[in-house]
């Protein structure tokens, strides 16, 4: 009793003191306190829900029975649609707010929504080593499923609440990605509800130039809802080697050369400055020393960048086994480093070990409450960017990350870019070897300005026939952004089936130019 008494005590002189502050200054300037207290717990249940949701359906086996059903009832929205006139684009009915990305799409409230609540894994088929899952299956979802099967997808992208349909659309990458590519090369067929209502299934030999076309198309060539992904056999762990590299040139160097290596399951880099990085590289193995596992994954563990930026301060190499779940969603509760600008303690041990279990808050959650003041604070004092390149310029980009932005850590991962037709490929004829430079986080650059900066930043990656992930904010004019990418097929499919009076063009969903 005298506990409940302490916490209603406690809870009153946080309102209280929330009411002497103002509730806008404490979003602002304290914003942990909210997320601690109202957005973790309210993560918690979200979680809670959609476990025992997946449970039930698992039990129930309702999935692939109610899957033609809830297809049919898209079907019959859109040709409503059409019936209407077609007055106004369409667009999936999912709040904005419940995406992962931190732009907030304005045009769902203009735009007819199309309720899409397909969110279930369908089919695992062993034979064909192909997993068939809706758009709104989570990673965090579809790993815990089919883990104890045996079985993984190749490229997990990182966070827990990334979408399938998300990941498609616009795209997601992995540390395996130098062996497997993006997220897209590992499926093998979409199925989606098109402008007239039809359903079409498209492969690399079935409607192939649709089936080329929708990654990176970002919801305006149709509805997805269904696709077909490539399993492997899971192992149980991720044997890791940590290597401190000192030296930009010699960073690339050691980078690159380990990104070639397809001996390798797993290559990752963190920089922690222009010349000091830590360069991991994995195996996926049956097989450990047990006093060198660690569960980096379990709640009271550190942060994964923080562990790793142990053995840059320590200046020595280690190796360690990772249950592989654990690897595959390692920066998931820090959200990267995110948190720390949120959550500044979020790492000190007596949080971890008393609140660690409720941690990440949802992103959703965090976009949903974050407000209009904190909106605009982030838009001009932070940035969330992903920036694709040759990795034959790693070294420059990396220089130009340092001057325009000032951001660290900078995460960077390999990825291999084959010349598929689309909106993403490489300039000459061959597959060639990529990487994402992540910057999330303050810029410490002194002639940062969000704009400004931005564009330059774009300009170059468009000079070196680099790519810009377009879940963030994207400054480019109209020609910059068809400069960027290949939009010869887009153009040509949306002209073939009639998508200008159904859905708006991706530049215009996407671009900070085009939306205001």
């Amino acid at each position: 009793m005298s506990a409940l008494w302490s916490v209603g005590a406690g809870l009153l002189l946080l309102l209280l003191w929330v009411r002497h502050r103002g509730l806008e200054a404490v979003l602002v300037h304290h914003r942990w306190v909210f997320v601690c207290f109202f957005l973790m717990p309210l993560s918690i249940l979200f979680d809670i829900y959609y476990h025992l949701r997946a449970w039930a359906v698992w039990r129930l086996h309702s999935a692939p029975r109610l899957h033609a059903q809830r297809v049919r009832h898209i079907q019959e929205q859109v040709r409503e649609w059409k019936k209407e006139g077609s007055k106004r684009y369409m667009c999936t009915g999912r709040p904005g707010w419940l995406t992962v990305s931190l732009r907030v799409g304005k045009y769902k409230k203009t735009h007819k929504n199309i309720m899409i609540n397909l969110m279930d894994v369908l089919e695992v088929d062993s034979e064909r080593q192909v997993v068939r899952v809706e758009p709104l299956v989570s990673m965090g979802q579809l790993t815990a499923y089919l883990n104890p099967m045996g079985w993984t997808i190749p490229v997990v992208p990182e966070l827990d609440d990334l979408t399938v349909g998300g990941l498609i659309m616009g795209t997601g990458i992995e540390s395996s990605s130098h062996i497997y590519g993006l997220f897209q090369h590992t499926c093998v067929a979409y199925e989606l509800v098109l402008a007239d209502g039809s359903l079409v299934r498209c492969s690399p030999t079935e409607n192939s130039d649709l089936f080329y076309a929708v990654p990176w198309s970002c919801g305006t060539l149709g509805f997805l809802v269904a696709a077909e992904i490539k399993m492997i056999p899971a192992k149980k762990y991720v044997k890791i080697h940590y290597k401190p590299v000192r030296g930009l040139q010699k960073i690339c160097e050691k980078f690159t050369e380990e990104s070639k290596k397809k001996e390798n399951s797993f290559v990752e880099g963190l920089m922690y400055s222009l010349d000091e990085a830590v360069i991991m590289t994995g195996v996926l193995t049956d097989e450990a020393e047990q006093s060198k596992i660690n569960r980096i994954g379990n709640y009271y563990k550190p942060w994964f960048f923080k562990h790793v930026e142990k053995y840059l301060k320590a200046d020595r190499t280690g190796v360690e086994y990772i249950p592989s779940r654990h690897y595959y969603h390692r920066h998931t509760r820090s959200i990267f480093w995110e948190l720390q600008d949120i959550i500044p303690f979020g790492n000190n041990p007596v949080f971890r070990y008393l609140f660690g279990w409720m941690v990440p808050p949802k992103i959703s959650l965090l976009k949903l409450t974050q407000g209009e003041a904190i909106r605009k604070l982030y838009e001009q004092h932070h940035v969330v960017q992903d920036m694709l390149v040759p990795m034959k310029s790693l070294e420059k980009s990396i220089q130009t990350f340092h001057v325009d932005l000032n951001v660290y850590p900078i995460w960077l991962c390999p990825f291999i870019l084959p010349n598929n037709p689309g909106m993403v490929h490489p300039k000459g004829n061959e597959t060639e070897l990529y990487v994402d430079i992540g910057a999330y986080g303050e810029p410490k650059s002194k002639q940062f300005e969000a704009r400004a900066s931005m564009r330059q930043m774009e300009k170059f990656v468009r000079s070196v026939h680099g790519f810009q992930m377009l879940y963030a904010d994207c400054y480019m004019t109209r020609e910059e952004f068809w400069d960027m990418f290949d939009g010869s097929l887009y153009h040509k499919l949306r002209e073939e089936m009639n998508c200008k009076d159904a859905f708006p063009e991706v530049y215009d969903k996407i671009c900070k130019a085009a939306r205001h």
